[in-house]
């Protein structure tokens, strides 16, 4: 079962200042800017690594698919969403929706989902007459940058898996496969651009323009 599919399964304005998302080390404090809509899209996710592929997904998900072309380098936030024809509105409430993603906290060293991705997996779950199953999490070679992820039904975790529990569901990944999906979020997202689960994985270094596919 990919990512998306019929069970739809799978797939403020600011001003320059900065924000109190720090680093500290033993000499000094390296601060991290406020996402704001003067700076370009490079630099919303060269700014913030672990949480890019979260960030280019509300980029996408709010009309800008330049994420992974040209433009992206030296168009700013404002200047892509204008020219898409979106309104100052829209413009703020993507820039609000982006310091929203910094902030949230991830655990590094496990799976998880978010309360929408446990709610609607629990929904579609007892829809399918399958209450009380896990949720299995892999990738397959696809795409041109090649991986994709898949996501299915999983009765119960098999000998070589390893299994994480997350908003009381447990999450079975081939033990193969862990080294490359831990910190990996799967959030659930319903909006103009489509409906479907959605996974961050920071340890994804590259992706396809359309998003389908990454790369480490």
């Amino acid at each position: 079962m990919s990512c998306s599919n019929k069970k739809e399964m799978g797939s403020c304005s600011t001003s320059r200042q900065t924000s109190s998302c720090s680093t500290q080390s033993s000499d000094k404090v390296i601060e991290k800017p406020i996402i704001h809509r003067e700076m370009t899209i490079e630099e919303i996710l060269g700014s913030y690594p672990s949480k890019a592929q979260k960030l280019a997904q509300e980029l996408t998900q709010a009309g800008l698919h330049c994420v992974g072309c040209q433009a992206a380098t030296w168009e700013t936030l404002e200047a892509g969403m204008l020219g898409h024809g979106m309104s100052e509105s829209s413009i703020d409430a993507l820039v609000h929706r982006l310091n929203k993603v910094i902030q949230e906290e991830s655990d590094p060293n496990s799976i998880t989902l978010t309360k929408r991705a446990a709610s609607k997996y629990l929904e579609i779950l007892e829809e399918d007459g399958k209450q009380g199953y896990g949720l299995r999490l892999a990738e397959r070679m696809a795409g041109c940058s090649g991986f994709e992820y898949a996501l299915d039904y999983s009765e119960k975790a098999q000998a070589d898996d390893q299994a994480f529990l997350s908003q009381g569901i447990e999450i079975h990944v081939n033990k193969k496969m862990v080294p490359r999906l831990i910190g990996t979020e799967i959030d659930y997202i319903d909006g103009l651009q489509g409906s479907g689960f959605k996974i961050s994985n920071p340890n994804v270094r590259s992706s396809c323009g359309c998003g389908s596919s990454h790369g480490y």
